[in-house]
Order: structure tokens, then C-alpha cells, then sequence
């Protein structure tokens, strides 16, 4: 473990020890975080879920060297009355919780606008009236479509940068129509950021807020029938990953033709890392955290996964390793999408000094063969179970 008392903060000051109420800790983007607080830190944090499976590691056995430094709360926010006393004995509460994938937002918009706002909000309160510090994950789906994809298809502007990249602090938030319920996720968490940011210029809130772009790792979503549910679809990757541990094609939405970036988990880590430790320069502010350096179509995308996963499971790819499926046999009825999600990085760049290391290709390196060894297995023996009986 690193030495806590040698580390500083950009400014040169040393880092103390603080108390972190994290809520959502047992997800995706809590485990690594808790994992980097618990290794490299001598921070305390207070993991609130419903889940710890992907957090049981830090959690036992006693001999760990963070023990004591980490407690797990089985608490849903919804109804709990233990949230705001927690949230008071903090310093920083980091508020990771969400329904995120896009197939919910047709099918459960209603749980989706509850989990992203209405949820939300008692969070906000208790920070706002305990003069507690905030760090709220929102997503780069507040943006919506681009200016852009409002342009003639064989407009020239279409190109112009102007159009398309995305900044937090100038580019406007442009959602579909009202019958189109995959924008209810990206309503409900643009209510929240104005209501946080309200609660800071009205009530003084300190605040943060991340809008993640498609953060890629180890342990992201579930794969279908072995860790989640056998009708769920999760988001873009883990979905992609579950065709090719299935030796399935993978399916195309529209085409594939979106355009999307994606960013390694631990180089995002090191970006809310620095948000923890740096309050003087990231309060106050929206961030994007993301890589426009790794920017794919989602065809582009599936060819790059096939091709990285036969590197990695040593099997060769299958005679026809794509299909192409209408977003309403895939999604079903009101879904809608957005061309381009491209961060620019002024903002974090300014504040925090941080850019994004990892490329696609390792990226999906890494992520694939954490797949491959957790998952090829059991998938092997799912689908041999009907054969034998």
C-alpha cells in the first residue's frame, strides 16, 4: 500500500483522511473505485448497496490491510431512514446509484425516472442541510442528440466539430419527443444536475458532477442467465460480450452506425480520484470523463470485439459474426438514439490536469479476457444443460 501520509493534493497540500458515503458502492464503477480508496488511500468509506458481491473481496477476511476501512450498509435508498445519518457521519457522499441501461428506458421508464430523480433527491437534501460535500455520477446522455443530426445528411457542418463535440458548459441538452421513452433516463438525470445545481447557488452545496462516457472495464453489467437475468439486456459491451462467449452473432442496432467513445475504468478512476482530493478545484463543476480519442461506430465496434476475442479465447470467430436488427425488435416501441456522444475535455483538463491513457484495443484486451476467464465456462455448461436432459 502506498505511503497515505507522502501524498498531495495538485496544489502541493497534503491529503488528509476523510470519511466517504458511497452510495452504489457494489456496482461496477463503486467496486474499482473502493478498490483504489482501499489500496492507495487512507480514507474511510461507508459502501451503501443493496449488493456487495462485487465488493466481497474487500470486505473479508479480517487480515485485509484496509480492514476497518471500509463498512458495507445493505440499504435501499428509497426507504430507508439510516441513509441521512450515514451521509451525516461522512465528509463526501458520492451518489453512484442508477438504473443505466438502455433497455429499461423503454420498457420501465417509470422505475428509470424514479431511480434517477425522485430517489435522488433525499441525497441532495441531506448534503444541502448537513453542509456536506457531493460528488453526483450523472451521464453523457443528458446531451442527447447533437446539433448535427439536425443537418441535411450531405451538409458539410456535419463535420465541423462545433456540431458535435460535446461541452458542459455551452452545448445545449436536445431530447426526442415525449412518446419516445428512451429519453426518460436522460431527463430524470438533467432534473437532478439543475436541482444540485440550484441547491449550490442557493443554499451554498458543495458539488460535483460527473457525466461518464461509456466507462468499459472488468466486472461491468451482467452476462445474461449466468449473472443477471436470462431475458435482461445490458448495455453495448457486456451485451457484445455475451454473444461472443456464446459463440453468437452480434447484433447491429439500425445498422451500427452510432458513434460512441469508450474509456478504460481505471483511467476514469484516476479522473474522480482526483475530483475526492481536489476540492478547491473540482467543486462547483460538471465534468466530462471520457476518451474522444477511442471513437468507434458500434459496427466498428463489434468488428474490433470479434476480432479481439478470438486473440484472447484462442477460438477462431464465427462464419457470419454480425446481424443487423431494427432498434424496435430490439428495444421495442419508443426508442430513439443519439448519433454522436463526444466529449470535450477542456473543463478536466483545466481543473484536474487529466487526460485518458488507455486505447480501445487494450481496453478491450483487458476487458475481454476478464470476461473469458469468469465467464466462457459456465456459459458452456448453460447451454450443454438442455442437451443432457
Amino acid at each position: 500500500m502506498a505511503s497515505a501520509a507522502a501524498r498531495v493534493d495538485l496544489d502541493g497540500k497534503p491529503i488528509t483522511g476523510i470519511t466517504i458515503c458511497m452510495i452504489g458502492a457494489g456496482g461496477f464503477i463503486g467496486s474499482h473505485l473502493c478498490e483504489k480508496l482501499m489500496s492507495e488511500t487512507s480514507h474511510k468509506v461507508l459502501a451503501v448497496d443493496v449488493y456487495n458481491d462485487k465488493i466481497k473481496h474487500l470486505l473479508e477476511p479480517d487480515s485485509l490491510p484496509w480492514n476497518g476501512r471500509i463498512q458495507f450498509h445493505r440499504i435501499n435508498i428509497k426507504n430507508d431512514s439510516r441513509l441521512e445519518g450515514l451521509i451525516k457521519m461522512a465528509d463526501l457522499t458520492i451518489n453512484l446509484a442508477a438504473i443505466c441501461t438502455p433497455a429499461d428506458y423503454n420498457t420501465r421508464p417509470l422505475d428509470t425516472i424514479y431511480s434517477n430523480f425522485i430517489d435522488a433527491l433525499p441525497v441532495v437534501k441531506y448534503c444541502s442541510e448537513n453542509n456536506k460535500r457531493l460528488i453526483h455520477f450523472s451521464t453523457c446522455e443528458v446531451y442527447g442528440k447533437t446539433i448535427g443530426s439536425y443537418l441535411p445528411k450531405d451538409s458539410p457542418l456535419r463535420q465541423d466539430p462545433a456540431y458535435y463535440i460535446l461541452k458542459e458548459d455551452e452545448s445545449p441538452c436536445i431530447f426526442g419527443s415525449i412518446e419516445k421513452q428512451r429519453w426518460s433516463y436522460a431527463c430524470a438525470k438533467q432534473l437532478i444536475e439543475r436541482l444540485i445545481y440550484a441547491e449550490g447557488a442557493e443554499n451554498g452545496l458543495e458539488f460535483t458532477i460527473v457525466r461518464p462516457f461509456n466507462w468499459i472495464g472488468p466486472r461491468m453489467d451482467f452476462i445474461p442467465g449466468i449473472d443477471g437475468p436470462s431475458e435482461g439486456v445490458p448495455r453495448v459491451l457486456a451485451c457484445f460480450s455475451n454473444n461472443l462467449l456464446r459463440r453468437e452473432p452480434l447484433k447491429l442496432v439500425d445498422g451500427g452506425e452510432s458513434q460512441r467513445t469508450f474509456i478504460y475504468i481505471k483511467d476514469a478512476i484516476e479522473a474522480v480520484m482526483l475530483m475526492i482530493e481536489n476540492p478547491a478545484r473540482a467543486n462547483g463543476h460538471i465534468f466530462n470523463v471520457g476518451n474522444p480519442n477511442n471513437e468507434v461506430t458500434v459496427r466498428q465496434l463489434a468488428e474490433m470485439m470479434t476480432k479481439v476475442y478470438s486473440k484472447v479465447s484462442g477460438e477462431p470467430s464465427i462464419d457470419s459474426p454480425t446481424i443487423d436488427v431494427s432498434s424496435k425488435e430490439f428495444y421495442g416501441e419508443g426508442y430513439d438514439d443519439s448519433d454522436k456522444r463526444i466529449p470535450d475535455m477542456t473543463i478536466i483538463n483545466k481543473q484536474l490536469g487529466w487526460n485518458p491513457k488507455t486505447s480501445l484495443w487494450d481496453l478491450l484486451e483487458s476487458t475481454l479476457t476478464y470476461q473469458h476467464r469468469t465467464y466462457a465456462e459456465a456459459i458452456k455448461q448453460a447451454i450443454a444443460k438442455p442437451i443432457a436432459s
